[in-house]
């Protein structure tokens, strides 16, 4: 199982372009990466504590082990912190966790994703280092500006999620948003707008 510490916002639209500029040019290890396009299906569920979707071929299980309380970041940015367990299910075949069995079931969400992501690696009494997302680190977090599409409306989502050791997972956090709010020029981030995909999936989809 794994555990992470996470911090998500949701607005509809298109990302603005001054956000996306700030984050290409001061959150990525290379400014001219390109982001990752792929379809997440989401089992629509009024639950906020639980999200269930497919992806690539493989089951995804997340359910919201605790809420941790709101945190600030200099004056306009405040977000709910929750921490969450995922479970992964993989079958060899191939066979199983297609979207195609489920893509015209109306409990099945689909949502288009192109996502922006980088890794920061935690050392204590260093700040954060952006890393490849490939690199093996004991604590860290990843950092993330997606595009969203669904049911042909444009949503998008700015995110940090938490990795490592658990008692580290909150500071890990913090001293990422902290170290990339720092220079953070774009519209506030409001704490009214801060959950988890599947709240998002409830306010989108009811």
């Amino acid at each position: 199982m794994l555990i992470s510490n996470e911090l998500r916002w949701f607005y509809p639209g298109s990302i603005p372009e001054d956000i996306e500029l700030w984050f290409k040019q001061n959150c990525l290890l290379d400014p001219l990466q390109s982001p990752e396009e792929r379809e997440d299906v989401y089992l629509y569920s009024p639950c906020d504590f639980l999200g269930i979707k497919l992806r690539q071929a493989r089951l995804e299980v997340k359910w919201r082990k605790s809420e941790l309380g709101i945190v600030r970041f200099f004056d306009s940015i405040e977000g709910k912190t929750e921490k969450w367990g995922k479970w992964l299910c993989e079958d060899s075949t191939k066979e199983s966790f297609q979207k195609t069995t489920v893509v015209n079931t109306p409990s099945w969400v689909s949502v288009q994703k192109v996502r922006y992501s980088q890794l920061y690696r935690i050392i204590p009494e260093f700040p954060p280092q952006p890393v490849s997302a490939n690199k093996s680190i004991d604590n860290g977090c990843t950092v993330e500006l997606t595009r969203l599409l669904i049911r042909e409306n444009p949503w998008w989502s700015l995110a940090f999620e938490a990795s490592g050791e658990e008692a580290c997972l909150m500071d890990n956090l913090q001293k990422t948003a902290s170290w990339v709010f720092n220079n953070y020029r774009g519209s506030k981030l409001l704490a009214a707008d801060s959950f988890a995909y599947p709240s998002w999936l409830e306010l989108v989809c009811k």
